[in-house]
């Protein structure tokens, strides 16, 4: 790769968000930090935890400036606000400041949180999966009383063109690289086209287990930062990564029965896990292309830079293509 990382990290969304600038932003609504805020595992936004003066636990969200605009993060809000009213479990941020959730400080959009003690759920803990997807049902049971304004819209074929499309402007891949990438992606991309999307609804848009906090059988979904209106499998299919067909239908069985709790199972959508999954793949690797100059990235990922990275993904690329021409997991 032909850049200077040096450079590079000097000029980063996040260079001038430093120490200084976050207790300021913190003190700027009324909240006291007794200690240094302790920083997060989190690579978009920029989030720290921290204890205030009276003892009270607290998340910081430093939004990535030029991703979102105010009235998007707003609406992330206003959301969680309207959710939580409904009686669903979730960390809306606080009002500060006269009430208002969405604040701004040298430059910086931020919010504050709540912190939601607890621990992911586990997988292989059937009451576990039935609390799962008891929350997630209820979640798109108020979801689907109201449509987004300004969040983004899923759009697999639309989105995976602009993704692919970005990787090989690059330059990170060799020529060979280049051409199978090119082929596998047109092919996803072709896949994705005859696939049906039914009726959408505001989905979390990023539910995994990374995303889940809780302890026995009670969980909170934290985190919408990626909220979008989506089709309702899409909060679903990333709690249920087992390549086992006979585990997965049991992981499976379980989430729908606690999902019914509260709405109808969507089974019909079942058959756009593995498109979802592939449009997944194609934007993550984007993703982490177009964040390299943020040096969270290449110390989280520092595989990506590497010549047997783009091997790997395009094998796994070609095989989420054939699955997607026999779509065997469904039997």
């Amino acid at each position: 790769m032909a850049f200077c990382q040096a450079e590079l990290f000097m000029t980063h969304a996040f260079s001038a968000l430093s120490p200084s600038t976050i207790v300021g932003a913190i003190e700027s609504v009324g909240v006291y930090p007794a200690g240094e805020p302790f920083a997060l595992n989190s690579y978009e936004n920029r989030v720290l935890m921290l204890r205030d003066d009276s003892g009270g636990r607290w998340v910081v969200k430093f939004y990535r400036p030029g991703r979102w605009t105010a009235a998007a993060i707003q609406e992330e809000h206003d959301y969680l606000h309207e959710l939580r009213a409904a009686g669903v479990s979730v960390a809306p941020p606080a009002r500060l400041n006269s009430g208002q959730t969405l604040h701004r400080f040298a430059g910086f959009a931020f919010a504050l949180f709540p912190q939601q003690p607890g621990q992911a759920p586990e997988l292989d803990n059937p009451a576990h999966l039935f609390a799962l997807g008891e929350v997630i049902g209820r979640l798109h049971k108020t979801a689907e009383q109201g449509e987004f304004a300004h969040r983004p819209r899923l759009a697999l074929v639309e989105d995976t063109v602009r993704a692919s499309a970005s990787v090989l402007a690059s330059g990170w891949l060799s020529k060979q690289q280049r051409r199978a990438y090119q082929s596998v992606t047109e092919g996803l991309t072709q896949a994705l086209a005859e696939v049906a999307v039914p009726n959408m609804l505001r989905c979390h848009g990023d539910c995994h287990l990374g995303n889940i906090l809780g302890r026995e059988d009670a969980f909170t979904l934290v985190d919408f930062d990626d909220c979008l209106m989506a089709p309702a499998i899409q909060d679903i299919w990333m709690l249920l990564p087992t390549g086992d067909p006979d585990a997965w239908r049991a992981q499976l069985s379980e989430v729908c029965e606690g999902y019914a709790q509260e709405r109808r199972f969507p089974d019909e959508e079942l058959a756009l896990i593995e498109p979802l999954r592939s449009y997944r793949m194609v934007r993550h690797s984007a993703w982490i292309i177009a964040r390299w100059s943020d040096p969270a990235f290449p110390r989280a990922f520092p595989w990506v830079g590497e010549c047997g990275y783009w091997d790997s993904h395009i094998r796994q690329l070609e095989q989420q293509r054939v699955r997607l021409a026999s779509p065997r997991w469904l039997a």
